[in-house]
């Protein structure tokens, strides 16, 4: 076989792994297999309640990253990611053993908030997103084992065994964080399911409703510009507006319920202000879409508010 065959039929079996014109290609159809995989379902469900039921008060949403406006996960990982591949790099440069291991060490030490914030955040998952964040976790608890294995190992002045833990830990690291892409991309985990709203409202006063066929302090849906919206009524005149989706993750507002002056979403508990749609409790780290409101002759008119 000659060298060129060897190097056509490399290619061609890369080739089969990538997506392209054909098809997704073999990993992308393996991560959507997992997706439908439910055979630890019962399993994932008592890991959720146990991490939802561990009473932190304010502490969640500081997990969460409401502080932030997005999700302080991806943050918190870049330490220990960031740490582990210097320590890989100074691995092959001599005379560096004392600083890997420092690296090393740092990286065991920042995984632990990382993991804790990913855990609460996995907690508020949709199923298929659950069951790839499970074993996103999976790779990354191995690559701690790896890691503690390899800091331990070197510390025994056996440097060649550490050195292969660490760079398996590396690659562990490497398929947790392509999971962790697939998450937050593909499954648009942590993302701000209301985004889009501001873009697609055009300027100007909108019909909503008759004021006579909005129920008090229950939220309805109707429309604007074909996007959907909650719409609850306080009292003789006082009309509230915001976008129906979940800034978390989308889900229908109009089914939550009102309390002292907020909507509470009915899928993972994300209260936002009716005056201006602000995310007074996560998980939602994003505020909702807010519309300004007047009434005109009975009639119900919003507008989608800009500051």
């Amino acid at each position: 076989m000659t060298q060129n065959t060897r190097t056509r039929r490399v290619a061609a079996a890369a080739g089969r792994l990538l997506p392209d014109e054909a098809g997704p290609g073999r990993i992308l159809r393996a991560v959507d297999r997992l997706e439908r995989f439910s055979g630890a379902d019962r399993m994932l469900d008592k890991i959720r309640d146990a991490v939802r039921g561990v009473p932190l008060g304010p502490v969640r949403d500081g997990l969460h990253g409401r502080w932030l406006g997005h999700p302080v996960h991806p943050l918190l990982v870049q330490l220990p990611i960031g740490s582990w591949l210097s320590a890989a790099v100074l691995d092959f440069i001599p005379g560096q053993r004392r600083a890997v291991r420092t690296l090393i060490a740092t990286g065991l030490l920042s995984a632990t908030p990382a993991a804790v914030s990913g855990l609460v955040d996995w907690a508020e998952l949709h199923r298929q997103q659950m069951r790839v964040g499970a074993v996103h976790a999976t790779a990354n608890m191995a690559a701690l084992a790896l890691y503690t294995g390899s800091l331990t190992t070197r510390l025994r002045g056996r440097e060649a065994r550490g050195k292969l833990l660490g760079l398996a830990g590396l690659g562990a690291v490497a398929a947790g964080g392509a999971l962790g892409g697939h998450l937050a991309y593909r499954q648009a985990s942590g993302a701000n399911h209301a985004e889009h709203v501001p873009h697609l409202v055009s300027p100007g006063w909108h019909p909503v409703a008759e004021l006579a066929d909005l129920p008090d302090a229950r939220p309805v849906q109707r429309e604007i510009d074909g996007i959907a919206v909650v719409v609850v009524r306080q009292g003789p005149r006082t009309v509230y507006v915001l976008a129906e989706r979940c800034s978390h993750m989308a889900g229908p507002l109009s089914e939550g319920t009102v309390e002292n002056g907020c909507l509470r979403c009915p899928w993972h508990g994300s209260v936002f202000r009716l005056s201006d749609g602000w995310n007074v409790q996560g998980p939602a780290t994003a505020p909702q879409p807010a519309f300004d409101t007047r009434i005109v002759d009975d009639r119900v008119e919003a507008r989608l508010r800009t500051s």
